[in-house]
């Protein structure tokens, strides 16, 4: 079998332009398809020469982030619906998973051409990666708590606010990897109109014997749940920028050639610690985990019981750890803001599905901010694909002054 092999490179979203570069979409005789035409053409030529391994990375990457974030969204609004009542338990089930990535990294390490373990990590690594796993699971108790107010559809259309955190979490913290033009500034003003359009409407969509001040907290607590998704965002592509290189004994951003491994070995230490904190949480200030047996004696969904239960909340750490592993190789191979597109991406899929499979109500006004918030990404990856374009130019035009 051909060993795998990549290369990390920032992709064409976010390559070194200015800061504020004009956005080149903003010509009324461009139609969109020409505009869709220029963003694949500038994100071919920006990819040419890089290996089949690194598509097939990042391709898996994000198809994780895709599916599993989704999936582990609707199994969330399951176990509230079939009897679970526990925001620490469902928080708890997530980074339960931990052991998923960690029995990845054997095969890791041997299809990775030159890839070795880097364990023990230096203990400034340890504590950045304690410090992921506290922020990790606090972010897992907030959207614990905003699932079980609102419905998956409304909670879903709210944390595409994570896009608009990712961005400036990733411009302030790794500014050199993450530029914020135009287009982001449209597409970060795009998606908080959607999400406060939500918040208006939020009297139609209430679940009987939800109070509008649980559906408040829960709309708070989706809105902070997505920064702080964003911040980890950037903070998890700092470690790889400096902590991973240093440890690594180079200065290429800690994204070296066969070193993918690095991104599980960093899910498991940062899930090991999520899994800690929230042990510890759920024991001292949550139900304990003696309310695991009784919420299993009364659960309803996938065939009721104990069975039902450990389904459901298998399936939830499966999922979750499946997408968190899928949004740190994207931050890896790609960029902080990259995740966060990606992220916002599975909004549609997930209210969709939503209405689909729970008949959450779509009102006129969800239904504006669905649009609105695609639109905001589309104009974020079109304006993009232009700045894409002209910092190709411009870099054509520096190499053929230097060869002249």
């Amino acid at each position: 079998m051909e060993k795998l092999r990549h290369q990390a490179i920032r992709v064409p979203l976010i390559t070194a332009a200015p800061a504020m570069e004009e956005d080149s979409s903003s010509d009324p005789d461009v139609s969109l398809v020409q505009r869709a035409s220029k963003l694949v053409s500038s994100t071919v030529t920006a990819y040419r020469g890089k290996p089949p391994s690194f598509w097939a990375l990042l391709a898996l990457s994000a198809g994780a982030m895709l599916t599993a974030f989704p999936a582990s969204s609707l199994l969330s609004r399951v176990y509230y619906d079939a009897g679970g009542q526990s925001k620490w338990i469902l928080s708890w089930s997530g980074v339960a998973g931990w052991p998923i990535p960690a029995l990845l990294l054997p095969p890791c390490y041997l299809l990775l051409e030159g890839a070795s373990p880097t364990w023990p990590p230096p203990l400034g690594l340890c504590l950045w990666y304690a410090l992921l796993g506290l922020l990790s699971a606090a972010d897992n108790l907030m959207y614990a708590w905003a699932y079980a107010y609102l419905p998956a559809s409304t909670a879903s259309l709210v944390a595409a606010s994570s896009l608009a955190f990712s961005a400036i979490f990733g411009r302030l913290i790794v500014k050199e990897k993450n530029r914020m033009g135009l287009s982001t500034v449209n597409a970060i003003v795009v998606i908080t109109a959607g999400v406060v359009i939500v918040a208006l409407d939020s009297g139609s969509d209430r679940y009987p014997g939800v109070t509008g001040k649980q559906y408040a907290l829960g709309f708070v607590l989706d809105v902070a749940g997505s920064a702080l998704h964003g911040l980890i965002f950037a903070l998890s592509e700092l470690a790889f920028v400096t902590h991973l290189a240093a440890a690594a004994g180079n200065n290429d951003g800690g994204a070296s050639p066969s070193r993918f491994h690095v991104v599980l070995e960093q899910q498991v230490a940062v899930s090991l610690s999520a899994f800690a904190f929230t042990s510890a949480g759920l024991a001292a200030f949550g139900e304990g985990f003696g309310a695991m047996r009784r919420e299993a004696a009364v659960f309803s969904a996938g065939g009721g019981g104990k069975a039902g239960y450990a389904m459901v909340l298998g399936w939830s750490a499966a999922t979750f750890q499946l997408g968190v592993l899928g949004a740190t190789g994207v931050v890896y191979l790609g960029s902080t803001v990259l995740a966060g597109v990606l992220n916002a991406v599975r909004v549609p899929v997930t209210s969709v599905a939503a209405v689909i499979w729970f008949h959450d109500p779509m009102s006129g006004f969800k239904i504006l901010s669905l649009v609105i918030t695609v639109w905001g990404f589309g104009s974020y990856m079109v304006g993009h694909s232009g700045a894409a374009k002209k910092t190709s130019m411009h870099r054509s035009r520096r190499g053929r002054q230097t060869m002249s």
